[in-house]
């Protein structure tokens, strides 16, 4: 009798798991936009809707960028692809005026409908704040921490090319 209590309760938070694995793999994940644009209105919102195929974002923030004050030679860059651990980011620089004015998306990780919603929410954040501060040293953005990685890497490489 016993023993099939147990079996009986080893069931029941079996079958709870389960349920509850299910409901939280089909709720979408929270994306915290950086403090600096809270106050701000961007442009940036089709970020992903100008590429179709392919957006960016890059490897880890360590690297100090370029100062806002630099001036760039102009033409569109393309920095390195990065590796965002559920796929690959690259970006194009836009310089015009010695001014970085878009960003192109080239790759993003786009092959899970998680990643194509983390980036739809985060790369026209990442575009916004980098264009703001016309560098590349700008926030990780929360829930999107490698792509925010690997965009920034990008962009970095891209600013360098501008430099040069």
């Amino acid at each position: 009798m016993i023993l099939f209590k147990k079996v009986g309760v080893g069931i029941s938070v079996f079958v709870v798991f389960i349920l509850y694995s299910l409901a939280i793999r089909h709720q979408n994940p929270v994306i915290a936009k950086p403090a600096s644009l809270t106050t701000t209105s961007g442009s940036g919102n089709n970020t992903t809707a100008s590429t179709q195929n392919s957006s960016g974002s890059s490897s880890p923030t360590s690297s100090s960028t370029t100062a806002s004050t630099s001036s760039y030679k102009d033409g569109t860059f393309n920095g390195t692809t990065q590796n965002a651990y559920w796929g690959n980011v690259q970006v194009a620089a836009v310089i015009s005026g010695g001014k970085l004015t878009d960003i192109k998306v080239l790759q993003y990780p786009n092959t899970h409908s998680t990643s194509v919603y983390i980036n739809q929410q985060a790369l026209p954040y990442l575009k916004q704040e980098a264009v703001q501060a016309q560098s590349a040293n700008i926030q990780i953005i929360s829930g999107a921490t490698f792509t925010s990685q690997a965009y920034i890497q990008s962009l970095t490489d891209a600013l360098s090319a501008a430099h040069s």
